[in-house]
């Protein structure tokens, strides 16, 4: 008790606390009442009570709140209770006004010791978890809060006793779909603590569709807009990602890349951004980076790479590049993010070149951001990204680093001095009074060298106007006579770097840089190298033994003054062997040089630490220890050596040769073995084409015997002798109508004569009463004769107009048949065309092939002058047909005369019937006997017989 009262800050020596006593009171009713309001008071007041007494109720009650945990579970209030009381107890976040300065430390081994004493029992995690799987908020919550507590505090055994645990990491998945706001955030926050440092655990959750709903947060949050939650959702998915392949391909492979774009849509008014959106959208850049990282597999950082292009990512990155109001670390985040995008994934880089800043005139964005590095008054962490940047542009990018080079080439520098180009820039700041603009400069000028002889030997073209009057000097002279004009040393640094990168495998540039006699280069080295100077100069020294190392071993031997032996006895005489290997191997023990080894991102924490570049160093570990060997070998060894290299090149080039040879005989082996293919091909598709066409001649064969057997038409003369018939019946139609006609006209004729033979016994009638009754008979029988030449008159214009109907039905059908003909005649020339074509190519069928094409030939010959025959006849039978049709019509036009004449004839009919049944009437009345109806019938039937014999005769 004595260490309670110390902890507590109470008097050693009196009586205790009564919040001692009061601790241990309510354990004992918790451990000794059976009834459940009772232990619920008690587990209320020990949470009262456990932040003030921390340690006591830590030490008391720790045990009873875990008993509570597995006999109460029923009870909601009370697992509540318990679950805050241990929260308080195990958790280091209590606040500043409750902790005493003195005592934080014991504060924070309070929480890990009591966290300790907890997951001693792994059941106790377990039953935490199943805990947590509860719906009831007052259970839930307080749960998420404790699990998330003890991984903090005890982290990786946490982690492992959940990992062994039976569904484990699943319940806690569960978290992020509650709809309550608070568990779901507080989970985020607890997963955020589970998958720290455990790739096993990060593969569950995201294999648990946790990429699915982190994402569906964000967006629901308003991504970049949103507040802590979106930050903390970041921070998992970094967790997650981090360091595991798995799943970074996970991700890539579920198309996340594209929903990632949304978050960087920023407007044109970017002024006035909160710190949380500021922290939102570093986070959101960081985790793009964390895809394309350089330290990941090539193949992953590639594959994502085109998916942030293809999804149109990059283009988003690059428009937050370029605008204006942007805070300035997001924009050197954001450069920093773009250099990674682009790094040796060539689509990104020609993309990269191709992006104008919105100026006027615009100008490219590679342009403007060099513009900035080599500005002394921007921020220093912004030109480190930029030159990053410009490295990651001409990382394994031939074409970019041309690009480069070619401005600043004499044929290409825009003399109007309008534009200023990359090349421009890149001299300005090489020979700039500013140290940092100067080592920049040449950092990126040595990158658009790297691992390209051809562009070292196009730049020792440069020529550069030092002053006004003086002829020009290349650029590789004005570098070496800065280095003699002591500037400082981070210049210094740079240049050499420059030099050492131009003049390694390429013979031609050691050439020109021993050649020019004026400044005798490697004198003044020697003369640094030899000097005993501070360490301030050690690096220089180093490099400056470095380039003389690289003069040697690329040395050709073109220059006799130069040549590799008295270069080494130059060494030898001045400096010393073992003086000139140690300065050499003080650039790797160096400081900076191993910082600079890490990674490929340029990050120094002040400008003065600015001195190496992580390409450079690779080149320095390449070179190293070939220079220290060339440097001890004697001149016989060189001349073996170089008979040697000879012999090698000899080798080499009857080797290139023979590949040569060997590659020239493999293409023509697989053109000839793709001819041969083709020509197979080719064959088999003649023969193919040929069956089709034989195929195709027997059925026009026998379509042409068919059309003959149809149309009865053995030769042309039978042919025409049956068009003729046709006409022939077609005229004697015609005559037959005309007859018909003349008949028609003649019993109208008739008909007006018995009209008029009526007229007259109606003009007896009225005289006397017989010749009344006989013409009352006369003109009832010749109206039914009228009617019934009507009735026969309409039947035969109907047998009329069928007869021309099956005519132009015949006219038709000779139609059709002629273009069939026709089509039969277009087809056989082709045919036999290709029929020709196909035997000059296949001799199998050459033969075969002549005789049916010769008739074939007879065979089209005959049918065209058969076509000729039926156009002829077919023109004819049209102007035939069109007579006809007048004719047809005037027919029908007198018909309808006469139709009309009849009418008339009824009518008057009609109107003398009725006089004669007026007469009768009048006759009756008067007294005068009239003949019954069977005898006017009889006499009527008379009449009839008579007319019939007539038209017999007729």
């Amino acid at each position: 008790m004595n260490f309670l009262r110390g902890v507590m800050g109470g008097p050693s020596a009196g009586p205790q606390p009564s919040g001692a006593d009061t601790i241990q009171k309510l354990c004992d009713r918790v451990a000794s009442s059976t009834l459940l309001d009772d232990r619920r008071d008690a587990v209320r007041a020990l949470k009262s009570l456990s932040k003030k007494y921390r340690l006591e109720v830590g030490i008391q009650a720790m045990e009873h709140l875990i008993h509570v945990l597995q006999t109460d579970r029923s009870d909601s209030e009370i697992i509540g209770y318990a679950l805050d009381t241990l929260y308080n107890v195990i958790s280091n976040d209590l606040e500043e006004e409750e902790q005493e300065e003195n005592s934080a430390k014991q504060v924070d081994d309070l929480g890990s010791q009591f966290t300790e004493i907890f997951i001693k029992q792994p059941e106790n995690v377990t039953l935490l978890l199943t805990l947590v799987e509860e719906f009831d908020f007052h259970v839930r919550w307080p749960g998420v809060k404790l699990l998330t507590s003890l991984l903090k505090q005890q982290g990786p055994q946490v982690q492992q006793i959940i990992l062994v645990s039976p569904m484990g990491v699943s319940r806690l998945m569960d978290l992020l779909a509650d709809s309550r706001e608070v568990i779901r955030n507080d989970g985020v926050l607890l997963l955020q603590q589970l998958t720290k440092s455990n790739a096993a655990i990060q593969k569950i959750v995201a294999f648990e569709n946790a990429f699915e709903r982190l994402l569906d947060i964000i967006t629901e949050e308003g991504n970049s807009d949103g507040g802590i939650v979106v930050e903390d959702c970041l921070l998992l998915l970094q967790n997650l990602l981090k360091n595991n392949n798995s799943n970074q391909n996970f991700f890539k492979e579920g198309s996340y890349i594209q929903r990632m774009k949304p978050w960087f849509e920023v407007g044109d008014d970017n002024c006035g951004w909160s710190a949380q959106k500021v922290t939102n959208l570093h986070l959101m850049l960081q985790l793009v980076r964390v895809l394309v990282s350089p330290t990941n597999p090539p193949g992953a950082t590639s594959s994502c790479q085109k998916a942030m292009f293809h999804c149109g990512l990059l283009q988003q990155l690059c428009t937050i590049l370029m605008a204006t109001g942007v805070p300035a670390d997001i924009l050197t985040e954001t450069i920093n993010t773009v250099s990674e995008v682009i790094r040796g994934c060539q689509t990104n880089q020609d993309y990269f070149a191709s992006v104008n800043a919105p100026s006027n005139p615009p100008r490219p964005a590679i342009v403007v951001l060099l513009m900035s590095m080599v500005n002394e008054r921007q921020p220093f962490v912004l030109r480190c990204a930029v030159l990053y940047c410009f490295q990651c542009f001409l990382y394994k990018n031939q074409k970019g680093q041309g690009e480069i080079v070619s401005t600043l080439l004499p044929s290409t520098i825009d003399a109007t001095g309008n534009s200023v180009s990359a090349g421009q820039l890149l001299c300005g700041g090489l020979f700039s009074t500013d140290s940092l603009s100067n080592w920049c400069a040449a950092v990126a000028l040595a990158h658009a060298l790297q691992e390209n002889a051809t562009l070292k030997e196009q730049l020792l073209r440069v020529q550069l106007a030092t002053s006004i009057g003086n002829p020009p000097v290349s650029l590789l002279q004005q570098c070496t006579n800065i280095l003699s004009q002591g500037s400082k040393v981070q210049t210094r640094v740079g240049l050499l770097m420059l030099l050492c990168t131009w003049l390694s495998n390429c013979s031609i540039a050691v050439t020109h840089f021993l050649h020019n006699p004026a400044n005798v280069p490697f004198f003044q080295l020697t003369g640094q190298i030899a000097e005993n100077l501070g360490e301030e100069e050690q690096l220089v020294q180093g490099l400056c033994a470095l380039l003389l190392g690289i003069s040697i071993y690329y040395n050709d031997n073109s220059l006799e003054n130069y040549r590799k032996e008295k270069l080494k006895q130059l060494i030898e005489k001045r400096i010393g062997r073992e003086n000139f290997i140690e300065k050499l191997g003080f650039i790797s023990k160096h400081e900076l040089y191993s910082r600079a080894a890490q990674k490929p991102q340029p990050s120094f924490s002040s400008p003065d630490h600015m001195m190496f570049d992580h390409e450079f160093t690779k080149l320095v570990k390449e070179l190293e220890g070939v220079i220290s060997k060339a440097i001890y070998k004697s001149s016989e060894e060189d001349k073996k050596e170089e008979e040697v290299k000879k012999t090698l090149e000899q080798h080499d080039n009857i080797v290139t040769h023979y590949k040569k040879v060997i590659r020239e005989q493999d293409q023509e082996l697989e053109e000839l073995k793709q001819r041969v293919n083709t020509l197979t091909s080719q064959n088999e598709q003649l023969r193919a084409t040929v069956t089709q066409q034989v195929s195709q001649i027997q059925q026009h064969k026998d379509q042409y015997n068919l059309l003959k057997v149809q149309l009865g038409k053995d030769s042309q003369h039978h042919n025409s002798h049956g068009d003729t018939f046709q006409m022939n019946g077609i005229q004697t139609e015609v005559s037959k109508l005309k007859e018909e006609l003349e008949e028609w006209k003649k019993k109208h004729e008739l008909l007006q004569g018995q009209l008029k033979e009526k007229d007259s016994v109606i003009e007896k009638l009225n005289s006397s009463q017989l010749e009344m009754g006989t013409t009352e008979q006369s003109s009832q029988t010749s109206k039914f004769t009228g009617l019934e030449h009507n009735n026969e008159l309409q039947k035969e214009l109907e047998m009329l107009r069928s007869q021309i109907q099956l005519q132009s039905a015949e006219i038709s059908k000779l139609q059709m048949e002629n273009q069939k003909l026709q089509v039969i005649n277009t087809t056989a020339d082709p045919m036999l065309g290709d029929s020709g074509a196909t035997a000059a190519t296949s001799s199998e069928l050459e033969g075969r092939l002549e005789q049916e094409i010769k008739e074939l030939k007879n065979e089209v010959k005959a049918l065209s002058e058969e076509k000729e025959s039926l156009k002829q006849h077919l023109d004819s039978s049209s102007s035939t047909v069109a007579i006809l049709q007048d004719e047809k019509s005037k027919l029908q036009r007198e018909v309808a005369e006469s139709k009309k004449e009849q009418d008339d004839l009824l009518v008057l009919l009609a109107d003398q019937d009725q006089k004669i049944s007026a007469l009768k009437i009048k006759l009756k009345d008067l007294g005068v006997p009239v003949e019954d109806e069977d005898d006017t019938e009889s006499g009527d039937q008379g009449d009839e017989d008579e007319d019939g014999d007539e038209e017999d005769q007729d």
